[in-house]
């Protein structure tokens, strides 16, 4: 069925699809019910302590003895801008008061970069492939990953973040989209441009570098996955169509917005985390987009969790982080088996 067998072979898997990882989406389960449909199932590890980590890939191991990929943020760890800070809180006092959220927490991060302590957790739990997203970890790290047998991933949005990951130690690149749902891996400068679209990134991040490339953003369906490789690329990650599962952990307010939305309503906002991502457009997001000088990245999750939580108990999508890439419209309510299997009919119909 797949002519290109690179990443299938690099990844030990049977077709060259990946579940996105979605910190704070993905679950065990969701990994499971890929990696045993034969892709790569992910677990987005980037909110999680060494210890749920630990926990949640023994889970994985009772169940698949498939590739599972581990994902990670090497972000910048923030520095507190007081006067920053204060602004943040007093734009969302608002939002707190109008969803009974109580009071709003201290600016401080909640989770943190991959560091020492979860390298070697993840030597010791083994899975077949570490991705990372914001770059690349120091590269001591990515040697003793690389020294353990681990498949190192990272995401590009750029020919030129390409090539970094490339020259410093990833096995395949992630050309991540403008179309992509969630936070952009965006981690080099680049002044005022825009990150490209599919069309426009993949082919020459192929042309740029000598390791697979998996494309993302933008793919939900059979028909994007074919276009995808026929740009040259090996393989394709997949986010938004597994948003909607059972197995996903977002809330079914969330899902329902995703079920309901067109694709022609999403938009890029930097104020439910500092950093930019892709949601639904939704009465926060479309309130808060003139605002540009949010605290780093990822204080303003503490700042926004309480009002994201209160709004999906209160069934409301208006506070929600909507995380959702331009291809929505085309997914269906379906268990996470009957997406990939529909994905992979999809591609069967397109070169039978």
């Amino acid at each position: 069925m797949w002519k290109d067998r690179r990443l299938c072979d690099l990844l030990d898997i049977d077709h060259p699809i990946i579940q996105a990882p979605m910190a704070g989406a993905s679950t065990p389960e969701m990994a499971i019910a890929v990696a045993n449909a034969g892709g790569m199932g992910s677990l987005g590890c980037a909110m999680q302590t060494v210890d749920q980590v630990t926990h949640d890939m023994h889970q994985i191991r009772q169940r698949t003895n498939r590739a599972i990929n581990l994902n990670f943020f090497v972000h910048t760890p923030p520095r507190i801008n007081p006067e920053r800070a204060v602004a943040a809180q007093d734009r969302l006092e608002n939002w707190y008061e109008t969803l009974n959220a109580g009071d709003i927490p201290a600016a401080v991060a909640t989770h943190y970069p991959f560091n020492s302590a979860m390298c070697d957790a993840v030597v010791r739990l083994a899975p077949k492939v570490v991705s990372f997203h914001f770059g690349l970890p120091e590269s001591s790290m990515i040697t003793t990953l690389k020294t353990a047998g681990i498949v190192i991933l990272s995401s590009a949005t750029s020919v030129a973040e390409a090539r970094y990951l490339e020259e410093n130690g990833a096995d395949a690149i992630i050309a991540q989209s403008y179309e992509a749902g969630g936070h952009s891996g965006w981690f080099l400068p680049r002044g005022a441009a825009e990150v490209a679209g599919t069309m426009a990134l993949v082919p020459r991040i192929v042309d740029a570098v000598n390791v697979p490339v998996i494309a993302a953003g933008g793919i939900a369906d059979g028909r994007g996955i074919a276009a995808a490789l026929m740009l040259g690329a090996a393989g394709v990650q997949i986010g938004t169509a597994f948003m909607a599962t059972p197995e996903c952990m977002a809330s079914q307010t969330h899902k329902n917005a995703l079920l309901a939305a067109s694709g022609d309503d999403t938009m890029m906002s930097k104020a439910f985390s500092g950093r930019h991502a892709r949601t639904l457009v939704n009465k926060y997001a479309t309130e808060m987009a003139p605002v540009d000088d949010w605290p780093d990245f990822p204080v303003m999750n503490a700042l926004t969790g309480p009002i994201r939580k209160a709004s999906a108990q209160a069934d409301s999508p208006d506070a929600i982080a909507l995380w959702s890439g331009q291809a929505v419209g085309l997914i269906r309510a379906a268990s996470t088996t009957e997406v990939f299997e529909q994905l992979l009919a999809q591609v069967k119909a397109l070169h039978p």
